[in-house]
Formats: structure tokens, sequence, C-alpha cells
């Protein structure tokens, strides 16, 4: 008989998620995810302006800033018909460039690094040895044997306070940590450096949108206008200062993170064979550079593989019923029965909570058990993220993707196979962030040569006026989000929003099972997982934390006085 444990709340993460696993002779036989958050942000937009919507979608999560805004502007550009301009498009690709060169760093760093660096480990290292191998990886200049012996002393200081700060609770000295004492300390130390590091890339986004997160330059006009002569508008000074940010971003990126990334994977090989998923990958396409109708022109192309079959590729439409929302075992309901599946333009947020009051000790799984919907392509799970962009951009033919991926490869000394793994969702994201870093210069570069051209030129305005819509329209607006394939559906009727769903990408990845009992991309990933110990489940957080989960799409539980709901227990997991 398998027995159950239980990681509630996975931490390093946005939002609550709770995994429950059961593990028979040292392998995980069987998973359920479950988001303990309810989301019900596309109730508080009904019947506002189609205009404003945007502003409140954004708020659906403050990590993937801006991503949920231009979805939702998107969507609303696609039912009225406008088309924007080269300019806006170029600054729209440069906004969400900088977004990735930001979030999948961290990600790497703060949020999965420390599943495979022992940071206690790190006070064994020689110095001089870990500056022998920052040098030998990398051109770096932080990588003197004096540079890591100051790392090493800050980190002393930590664990002989007895408070390790924002290195607590981790699975330090855990049996599956595998690196060497040095290349720990390397870890560390640049762990520290990005931290650093990423308050300088945001800085793109308060240039061209005033803020971070939750920048305003969709609509409405940007925080300053592109007017190189008027010394209060987007001057050359400050364009230049993007593209210095951007500069450092990419080399940070190739220097640093790259390097760190293919050095900690030698280490772990193995893994290219654990966490290998339902074997379909999704992704919407991205990066447009010839206007967001011809999806033939995205650095990011469209599609669908199924069966880890590189061979075929399925085209995505978005209108015709190909994605379907279920809430079988969601605490949702549908008015017309749960066991049918909508199309978003059609589909209903209603909360219907029906599990245990927390804290309980299992979910029911024969019932509902989570908060997030579970959405199919043709009846189909896919995952959706890097690893599925990279994989649909390589069976596409797209040679740069394909040069980008192969080298990794062979760096590692890996087969292809290894990509379908919770180590290839890694190497994935670190393999795009550097494609994007190099895009996102060219999307500069674009914009820069445009201006100096003479081309100034954004928005027309006057397609966002109420008198120039139809009584009825309906529009989808996609994008590849950091964490995956993200679009927003809006039906529009007399000037006001009649109904809203956004299915995002961790709904795709950590949906419960559907109607046929078909598992999403966390429950799946999970299954034959190797389980050292089951009172500290490492190998878990591991796989989880490769998809880079987001259920922030969500808020919490308030009851009309303001007061909490529930409280979730913590059960066994890895808090930082």
């Amino acid at each position: 008989m398998a027995d159950r444990i239980v990681v509630d709340p996975v931490t390093r993460i946005e939002g609550h998620l709770r995994i429950e696993a059961e593990i028979k002779d040292g392998k995980i036989v069987d998973a359920y995810s479950s988001s303990t958050m309810v989301r019900g942000i596309e109730q508080i937009v009904k019947g506002r302006d189609p205009r404003d919507v945007w502003a409140f979608v954004q708020r659906t999560c403050g990590v993937c800033t801006t991503v949920h805004a231009l979805a939702s502007v998107r969507a609303v550009e696609d039912a009225l018909g406008i088309t924007i301009p080269p300019n806006a498009e170029m600054v729209r690709n440069i906004m969400a460039g900088a977004l990735y060169m930001h979030d999948h760093t961290i990600h790497f760093y703060h949020l999965h690094a420390l599943d495979w660096v022992d940071v206690v480990n790190a006070l064994k290292a020689d110095p001089i040895k870990t500056s022998e191998i920052a040098q030998s990886i990398s051109s770096w200049p932080k990588s003197s044997p004096g540079y890591f012996s100051d790392v090493q002393k800050r980190i002393k200081k930590f664990v002989e306070s007895g408070q390790l700060g924002i290195f607590a609770n981790g699975y330090w000295g855990h049996p599956q940590m595998k690196l060497p004492a040095e290349v720990n300390l390397l870890g560390v130390a640049h762990y520290l450096e990005a931290l650093e590091w990423q308050k300088k890339i945001v800085r793109v986004h308060t240039i061209f949108g005033g803020k971070n997160p939750h920048p305003n330059y969709l609509v409405g006009g940007m925080a300053c206008a592109i007017n190189t002569e008027n010394p209060g508008g987007l001057t050359a000074e400050r364009l230049a200062m993007v593209g210095q940010l951007l500069q450092e971003g990419k080399e940070f990126i190739e220097q640093v993170y790259i390097p760190d990334l293919l050095a900690v994977a030698s280490f772990y090989k193995d893994w290219g064979a654990i966490g290998k998923g339902i074997g379909n990958y999704m992704s919407y396409g991205d990066f447009p550079v010839n206007g967001y109708g011809d999806v033939s022109n995205f650095k990011f192309p469209q599609g669908v593989i199924l069966n880890n079959d590189l061979s075929k590729v399925y085209d995505v439409d978005h209108r015709n019923g190909d994605i379907e929302e279920f809430v079988n075992n969601s605490w949702y309901n549908y008015s017309d029965g749960d066991d049918k599946g909508k199309h978003p333009w059609e589909g209903e947020t209603n909360i219907n909570y029906t599990g245990p009051k927390p804290p309980y000790e299992h979910l029911n799984v024969e019932e509902k058990y989570s908060f997030v919907k579970t959405p199919r392509w043709q009846g189909q799970p896919v995952e959706v993220g890097p690893l599925a962009r990279l994989l649909v951009a390589y069976a596409r033919g797209n040679k740069e993707v394909q040069d980008a991926v192969n080298g990794a490869l062979a760096h590692l000394d890996v087969p292809v196979d290894a990509l379908f793994s919770t180590l290839g969702r890694t190497a994935a994201r670190g393999i795009e962030t550097q494609l994007v870093a190099n895009w996102t210069m060219e999307f500069y570069n674009t914009l820069m040569n445009n201006i100096k051209n003479g081309d100034e030129r954004m928005a027309n305005t006057e397609s966002w006026e109420p008198k120039t819509w139809p009584s009825e329209a309906k529009g989808v607006g996609c994008m590849e989000a950091p964490r995956g394939s993200l679009a927003h559906w809006i039906k529009i009727k007399d000037g006001k929003t009649e109904n809203y769903q956004q299915v995002v990408p961790t709904t795709w990845n950590a949906s419960p099972r559907d109607p046929k009992g078909q598992r999403s991309a966390y429950e799946s990933a999970l299954l034959g997982t190797p389980v050292a110990d089951p009172e500290l489940p490492l190998e878990i957080i591991r796989t989880i934390h490769s998809f880079d989960p987001c259920l922030a799409c969500a808020v919490h539980l308030y009851d009309e006085h303001g007061n909490h709901i529930s409280k979730v227990q913590n059960v066994g997991s890895c808090e930082i």
C-alpha cells in the first residue's frame, strides 16, 4: 500500500500550492495538485469599460508583471480590429523581453537554485578552487579568491548566529545534494549578486512605463512620450539608458546565469530521466516583428506537440473550440453541468467550495480538490512554459533555437530525450533567456533606428472611442508569459464587458484531472520520481519548481468582516 505525503504550501513560488503524493517502494506512484487560493477577478471586471479592464486584470499577479495587461489589451484590440504601429510593437517587445530576462534569472537563483545548491556546505569550500572554477567557465570580473572568501565569511556569520535568514529551512545536507563545496559557494555568491542585479533591469519598465510592477504604457500613453527633442519626454539620454540596461542584463545572463546553469546541471544529469510529464507541449507564440496578426513572423512560433513527437506540430485555434475549461474536479460549477467543457468566451467563474476546512490531513480526491480549473486543447492536457516554447520552435525548424538547444545538449553530453524532464525544463529556461536577451537588443535597435529616421509614431487613439464600436464584439489576446501560454477572452456588449475569462500558464500545468481522468503537467511529471526521504521531499520540490509555478492568479479568501476563512498548515515544506 502506498503512503501519501503532503507538501503544503509549496514555497518559493507565488501563491499557495498543495501537492499530495503517494509513495510506494521509494517512488511516487500517484500525485495530486491543488491550488488552495480562489480566483475571482473575472467577476470584478464584468460591466466595466473594456478600456479599463487591463488595469484590473494586471493585478492578477505582481510577479508576472505586465503580461496580463498586454494579454487584456490585445484581447480588446482583437475585438475592435485595432492594429498598433511598429514602434508600439517594439516597445511592447522590449518590455516583455526585459521581463523575461528579469523573471527567468530570478527564478533560477532565488526560486530554484537552492533545490540543487547546499548553502551550508559552501562553508567547506576552498575559495581559491572556487575562483579557479569561476574563471574556467566565465570571464565575469567578480571571480577572485578574495571575493569568494568574503562571501563565505558572510555565510558563516549567518550559520554561527543560528539565524540563516533568507537561507532558513532549506534541505541542507540532504543526500540528493551532489554539488562539490566549491560549486555550492559559487552558486551562493551569484545568488547574492543576482539580488543586486535584478534591481537594475526593472528600470527598463520604469522608463517606458513609469513603475514596476504594473507599469503603465499600454493605454493612455506611456509615462514619457517618445520625443527626443523635448526634455520632458523620452529623451535620447533615457533611450540610451534602456540600451545600456539591456546590454548589462545580457552580459549578466551570458557570464553568470548560463555558466552557473551548465555547471550545476552537469552534476545532476540523472534528472534528465526524472519529471518526464505528459509529453504534450503548447506555445501560443509571441514577440511579433511584423504585426501581431501574422503568427508566422513571431520569434517564438505557435503550435502544439503531442506524445513527444517533434516530427508533427499542430496549429492552435483560440476561437473555434480547440480550447475548453472543465470544472469537474475544481471548486467551481457551471450552470449546465460540471462535466462539460466550456470555451472561454462562454466560460463561468462560479465558486462552489465543497472541500474540507483547513487544516486537514488529506484532500478528498474522489471529489473536487482544487481552485484551479482544468483547461484542455482538443481534449488533451498540455504543458506550457519555456520547455514547450523551445520544443515547438525546434520542431518548427527555427535554426536559432535548434542551434542553442543542440549546443546545450552537447555541452552537457546528454541525449535529446533529456529535454523531456526536470533537468530539461530548467535548462530550457536558461536557453531561452539567452535567446530573448539577444532578441530584446534587436527590438531596441529597431526602435532606435526608427526614431533616428524620424518615425516616432505611436498608436492612433480614435479606435478606442466607444462611438466607433459595434454593439457586440468579442476578442482574444494571447502572449507567451515567462511561465507559459497566457490568453484573455473578452465579450463586449453595448460598450461594456459582458464576459471575461483568463486561462493562465499555471492553470494549464497545475490543474486537476479532467472528466477522462487525464492528469495535467504537475501530476504527471511527479510519477516515477524517487524520494529518498519522505520527511524531506526535496525531489518533489525540484520538479514542481522546474515549472516556476504562479498561483497568484487568485485572491485570498476573506469573510465580509475581513477575517480569514481558513488557515493553511505548512507540512514538510521547504520555506525560504
